[in-house]
């Protein structure tokens, strides 16, 4: 019980603090106030740790609570939290559509393609058509997750079937659904009228999932939706025979075999179900959040959920608190840059730092002396199935 919980708690909170330390330092010494403070050694240290300091308050008060946004009111001070969880619902989906592949030893590198088909789906039956407020929300949503589970079942199929390798395809299925959005926003069925510029019509509000603070804040039904299919995927894995089978296939698809399993059908129904979770981030994206179709819907939410499952180390719990976190560094990022001038791009370095800890654990148990440890927790090591 040690180990594991060095393993799946210990190592990626060691990790996260490493991180935010080296982090610190790129702020304070890309400071052009630090630098010009050379001479003085122990000033440039002091003003260089207030600098990160400020940057990372401010980061806070992006992501979880501004106390100027409270002398408003209204709760107007969690706004910044409301926020995270707005982006963290779609967050959670498209990271348990990377994780889940994991676990039956495949490669989801097609998580963007997926999310793009289900905000496609969701949008289309939004603005389409006039449904009863709970049907339409439910048909939308079933549209949205159908077809991102389709687009992650050809994946699947030609793993399957022909041996194709599943990182190659789906970086390459990527490829087709970001120039497909990009064709769909020019036809008249999906281009709003009277635009030229590559949007959709807003999805009717009889589609939109229901908002619980009212209209100032924008958190919605996604965020349960999204905790709701955690709880799902961890009973998939835990407690049905098909999620046995899954784990089974991705620990040693030969063994499997041996033991009766079909191991074709594992491959391409573990993509259906990846590419419909992935679908259903997409979907909940457009109805509680953006609620019109445009080319950026999916911004980097496939390519973060890697990093958001590969922080999680693949389970349902680690992806869920994962993606709260990065949510918020990507919230918060923004305001850091607004009221502090540090480049966002710093925050993009802070989030790869996160990951070449997590892939290095030899090189964090050195630094913190933990030892009598196992440490295989990289990407492609068992650990990703136990």
């Amino acid at each position: 019980m040690k180990r594991l919980s060095l393993k799946a708690f210990i190592l990626p909170f060691l990790s996260f603090l490493l991180a935010i330390f080296i982090g610190g330092l790129l702020i304070a010494f890309s400071d052009p106030k630090v630098l010009k403070l050379r001479g003085d050694f122990l000033e440039m240290i002091r003003v260089g740790a207030s600098t990160a300091w400020s940057a990372y308050v401010a980061l806070f008060q992006g992501a979880i609570y501004d106390p100027n946004l409270a002398a408003k009111g209204g709760g107007q001070g969690f706004y910044p939290l409301s926020e995270t969880l707005v982006v963290s619902g779609p967050l959670i989906l498209a990271g348990l559509a990377v994780a889940l592949a994991f676990r039956a030893g495949l490669f989801n590198i097609g998580a963007q393609g997926q999310f793009i088909f289900g905000a496609i789906g969701a949008s289309y039956v939004g603005f389409t058509f006039d449904l009863p407020i709970v049907l339409h929300v439910i048909v939308a949503i079933a549209f949205g997750t159908f077809l991102g589970g389709l687009w992650g079942g050809i994946a699947g199929l030609l793993k399957a079937k022909t041996g194709a390798h599943e990182v190659i395809v789906t970086i390459m299925l990527n490829y087709v659904a970001a120039n497909f959005i990009l064709w769909l926003l020019k036809t008249d069925a999906f281009l709003r009228e009277g635009r030229t510029d590559p949007i959709a019509p807003e999805v009717l509000p009889n589609s939109r999932l229901p908002r619980f603070f009212g209209e100032e804040f924008r958190v919605s039904a996604a965020i349960l939706v999204a905790l709701l299919v955690a709880w799902l995927v961890s009973v998939l894995l835990d407690r049905t025979t098909w999620g046995y089978q899954f784990k089974a296939v991705g620990a040693n698809s030969t063994a499997a075999k041996t033991a009766g399993m079909s191991v074709p059908f594992v491959m391409t129904s573990v993509m259906i179900v990846c590419g419909a979770i992935a679908g259903l981030g997409g979907a909940v994206n457009v109805l509680g959040a953006e609620y019109a179709l445009t080319t950026g819907i999916a911004g980097s939410f496939g390519f973060d959920a890697i990093t958001v499952a590969l922080l999680g180390r693949a389970k349902p719990l680690g992806v869920v608190f994962s993606a709260f976190l990065f949510a918020g560094l990507r919230v918060g990022g923004q305001m850091m840059q607004a009221r502090t001038e540090t480049p966002l791009d710093l925050i993009l370095i802070v989030q790869a730092l996160i990951i070449l800890f997590i892939a290095a654990p030899a090189l964090v148990k050195g630094i913190f002396r933990l030892k009598n440890v196992s440490a295989s927790t990289g990407m492609a090591a068992k650990g990703w199935n136990g």
